[in-house]
């Protein structure tokens, strides 16, 4: 009998656990998908909007750069599908690329004025919707 008690309080912590696990899955999801769509007007999804804040965040004045390779980590993106995004975001002129000059296979980005601007205009949308999403 003790045997069977202590099976089911596992049982009980490993349900609970997976269960915790599914509602934070289920809150990113619902986020993410707001976040898409109140930036969509802006022409800005969820992950576009990551990339623009978190170099607004390392390179907060003009002329600042970011290597890519920092940003593989921080955006939850392979680094092909962060390149692709780079290049969207490269082509909508909100940021551009350059070369590492110490190593040749380093890449730089930073934001454009324009891109910096966008950030600016959207960023109380995006903390809107995180204040919504994560209140309690």
């Amino acid at each position: 009998m003790c045997i069977n008690i202590a099976y089911m309080a596992v049982e009980t912590a490993e349900a609970r656990l997976e269960e915790r696990w599914r509602d934070i899955l289920s809150v990113h999801a619902r986020t993410m998908c707001e976040i898409d769509r109140v930036l969509h007007p802006h022409g800005l999804g969820a992950s576009d909007f990551e990339v623009l804040d978190i170099l607004a965040t390392e390179s907060p004045r003009e002329g600042d750069h970011c290597r890519v390779q920092n940003l593989v980590g921080r955006v939850h993106l392979s680094q092909s599908a962060l390149s692709r995004l780079i290049g969207r975001l490269e082509k909508d002129g909100l940021v551009e690329r350059s070369v590492c000059v110490e190593d040749r296979r380093g890449v730089w980005v930073a934001l454009t004025p324009k891109g910096r601007d966008l950030h600016t205009e959207v960023l109380p949308l995006q903390r809107q919707v995180l204040a919504r999403m994560l209140a309690g």
